[in-house]
């Protein structure tokens, strides 16, 4: 695919934006900046912030899972009347566990980390100034901030936030009556998430629109690294499957305000009949996970492209399979769209449409197991830095295949129908998108964290977050899977009212100080990147000897990116170790005339001219030998 001139008059652009720069106020420059470095900047430190809040609600109702019977007057001092006597209130339990599922799901996993990686890294890979609208970008982060504040502000209204699961599903959901997180709680909750999918589609918008159209001089599809790949098609998936929550909601607030019947039917509330018919909760279901399986995808894919990504770089090998990596993102990508199904097998669901669901959610594992091959091929053999960067990519590995595995089993509808609501499905979903994603994203936090503040990140401390954080996630999750098994079911406030359940109390009490110990290591993190921000060593250029573009920019941010003419790309960006090289990576700037001595001929598959040279070239190496 040629390039798109898009960059004749960089210079220009760039002599505007550093102009601009000078004249930058603290306002347009860190609070509504256009810069997408900044912006990034602003999304990851949201992201954090967000990640330390929905932690701390686990850990709050994880004390309960581990300790039902006793009281914690602290409780009662931090949470007020939604702790009385030091006991978390039921209908507050119900809460804690759906607000911390949302803020992970939507604010962390999804803003937090496509927001982050995508602003930062799609024009800097693709060699552009910056996004194709700036400003759009800047809406893009304000809608999701007003989404984070309208969210947290449910916690200070009468009645408490929404309580019906992250799922929100109707009835709870769709009767104001029903409990008290029914309230303004549930009402505030549709209002955020309306504001978050205008924030993801905005952005969504940009990154399409910057991929397909502002790409450098040389930069074809082929040429872009599997970060953009990844990033570009998660894009893709947000601007398609959004929309339909967005649908749902508006239904889900006709009903709750209007009068409507979308959702609802044959209802009794305390005794009275309600005056609903014909509606479904089921259709609430369907558009939900029409969303909510894309979504699954829309987490756990930029975190394959970090890994990708930082794990060629750290092994110092090519990518293993580059172009079965991007089709196998591709097929990611659309058959994401035909599993959502699988979610609700237990509806009553005609089981021959069951059984087209089993087998779609079945293929789906074929694209994620050659990503899987590919990654250890990558790894086999390679000369391996095991800096911190690369040990998070490798552990979100193990979780995304020890999380993966156990999909095969609630994939199939006859088990799914046993573990379905069981604290399989918890242990599930939190390792190979909860676990998984979060190593992704702090695998780019400590690759990339030079190119974002130009300073490293100490080294030791990153060691330590990881090893108690990897031990530690898998001590609270891989047990869930037994009690899942054991017919535990998910979201109850405590066991103790059943026999049967008596004797996983051990498992939970072991789980939540497990649980605590990693919530104790995000504590070294938070140091080290609030610290390493101010006070790190300062960074050179390139301090990972990597190939892709971002690396030729500056260390010091201005709005442009790029002094002067903005880089040519003249090969792809993984040619690390390769046989001839004088070094063990060559930059995608370099040109292929400058490294004769290490081209071979698949390099020049596009290029019958190229080979010619290559020929010639290999020809006179020959004659010279000869004559010595």
């Amino acid at each position: 695919m040629s390039t798109l001139a898009v960059h004749d008059h960089g210079v220009v652009h760039h002599e505007e934006g550093h102009e601009h720069h000078h004249k930058d106020t603290f306002l347009t420059k860190y609070v509504f900046s256009q810069d997408h470095k900044m912006i990034a900047k602003q999304f990851l430190i949201t992201g954090i912030t967000m990640a330390v809040i929905a932690m701390t609600l686990s850990i709050l109702f994880r004390i309960q899972l581990a300790y039902p019977d006793k009281s914690f007057p602290l409780l009662e001092v931090l949470l007020g009347r939604f702790a009385p006597q030091g006991r978390i209130d039921p209908n507050f339990y119900l809460s804690l566990v759906t607000i911390h599922g949302t803020i992970m799901v939507f604010f962390v996993l999804t803003a937090g980390l496509s927001g982050t990686f995508s602003n930062l890294l799609i024009p800097l890979q693709v060699g552009a100034r910056d996004m194709a609208s700036p400003f759009m970008n800047m809406l893009s982060y304000w809608f999701f901030f007003i989404a984070c504040v309208i969210m947290l502000s449910s916690f200070f209204v009468q009645k408490g936030p929404a309580s019906g699961g992250w799922t929100v599903y109707p009835p709870l959901s769709a009767l104001p009556k029903a409990m008290p997180g029914s309230e303004e709680g549930m009402t505030l909750w549709l209002a955020s998430m309306i504001c978050f999918v205008a924030s993801s589609l905005m952005g969504g918008i940009n990154y399409v629109s910057t991929v397909l159209n502002m790409r450098t001089k040389g930069m074809d599809l082929w040429k872009m690294p599997l970060t953009v790949w990844s990033f570009f098609l998660t894009a893709v998936l947000g601007v398609l499957s959004f929309p339909v929550l967005v649908a749902g909601v508006v239904l889900l607030i006709f009903d709750r305000s209007m009068g409507t019947s979308f959702y609802l039917s044959d209802i009794v509330l305390n005794g009275k009949v309600m005056p609903f018919e014909g509606g479904s909760p089921i259709l609430f279901e369907h558009l939900f996970w029409f969303l909510g399986h894309p979504e699954v995808y829309i987490v756990i894919m930029p975190a394959m492209g970090i890994a990708s990504e930082v794990m060629s770089v750290n092994s110092r090998k090519p990518i293993f399979g580059y172009h079965a990596m991007v089709y196998s993102l591709i097929g990611i990508t659309v058959l994401s769209f035909i599993v959502w199904g699988h979610h609700m097998f237990v509806t009553g669901m005609n089981p021959f449409l069951g059984g087209v669901f089993m087998i779609t959610t079945l293929i789906i594992a074929v694209p994620s197991a050659v990503k899987t091959f590919n990654w250890l091929a990558t790894l086999w053999r390679g000369n391996i830095r095991f800096k911190p960067a690369m040990l998070f990519a490798i552990g979100m590995v193990s979780f995304f295949i020890s999380g993966g595995l156990t999909g095969i089993f609630l994939g199939n509808a006859a088990l799914d129908i046993n573990l379905h609501d069981t604290y399989f499905v918890v242990a599930h979903f939190h390792l190979v998108m909860g676990s998984a994603a979060i190593f992704g994203m702090l695998a780019g936090v400590y690759h990339w964290f030079p190119k974002m503040f130009g300073r490293l990140m100490d080294e030791k401390l990153g060691f330590l977050h990881f090893w108690i954080t990897f031990i530690c996630a898998y001590l609270v999750f891989f047990p869930m899977h037994f009690m899942g098994l054991g017919g535990v079911p998910r979201r109850y406030y405590a066991m103790t009212a059943f026999p049967s359940f008596n004797k996983w109390l051990t498992i939970n009490t072991f789980i939540t100080w497990a649980a605590i110990t990693a919530a104790l290591a995000q504590v070294a993190f938070l140091y080290n990147f609030i610290h390493s921000i101010f006070f790190g060593k300062k960074t050179t250029q390139n301090p990972w000897n990597a190939n892709t573009l971002e690396w030729t920019a500056p260390v010091e941010h201005f709005h442009g990116n790029w002094y002067g003419e903005i880089p040519t790309v003249y090969r792809w960006p993984y040619d690390y170790s390769k046989p001839g090289s004088e070094e063990d990576f060559i930059p995608q700037t370099v040109p292929y005339s400058q490294t004769m001595s290490s081209n071979l001929p698949h390099d020049f598959e596009d290029n019958p001219a190229g080979l010619e040279e290559l020929k010639k070239w290999t020809s006179l190496q020959s004659t010279k030998e000869e004559v010595k």
